[in-house]
């Protein structure tokens, strides 16, 4: 599930009527990837920060983003961020 947020502010998610992990990743306006919390406890009502400027989070299945190699400093593509200056050529 993607969350998107109207500008870039300090975020923080937590598990409460989640019933399988998740990877959250928290992203820029631009796109890149800044933070990744691994597998969320399903049901956890501890706050998890994302950061300061935080645009976006991506919720995958809780152990996706190592076994398909998802790093800070990676860029999503996605038409919400397209309104802002790519971090690669089109």
């Amino acid at each position: 599930m993607l969350f998107v947020y109207e500008y870039p502010q300090r975020a923080a998610f937590w598990m409460k009527n989640t019933l399988i992990p998740l990877d959250m990743l928290f992203v820029e306006e631009d796109g890149e990837i800044t933070h990744i919390h691994e597998n969320a406890i399903p049901g956890d009502l501890t706050a998890i920060p994302g950061g300061d400027q935080v645009f976006a989070v991506l919720e995958i299945n809780g152990g996706l983003s190592r076994q398909y190699g998802i790093s800070v400093g990676d860029a999503l593509r996605h038409k919400v961020f397209s309104n802002s200056s790519p971090i690669w050529p089109c």
